[in-house]
């Protein structure tokens, strides 16, 4: 990981340098950041739960009995 003194983050478009932000603020970049990574770990897991659900379908559906029209 970084240095902390040169570690920035970028907020609407300004990038500042996080160890020259106020602590709360300081405290807000070190909450998003975890925020972000637990977004990216859920979606990740959202992708694993879809493929599983698709091929749960899938097999239930060479389960089912053929339908003669």
């Amino acid at each position: 990981m970084a240095d902390a003194q040169t570690q920035t983050v970028t907020i609407d478009g300004t990038e500042y340098n996080v160890a020259e932000l106020s602590e709360n603020a300081q405290n807000q970049v070190v909450n998003l950041r975890v925020t972000d990574q637990e977004i990216t770990r859920l979606s990740q897991q959202l992708a694993i739960y879809q493929t599983a659900r698709t091929a749960y379908a899938r097999a239930l559906s060479e389960e089912l009995p053929k339908q003669e029209h």
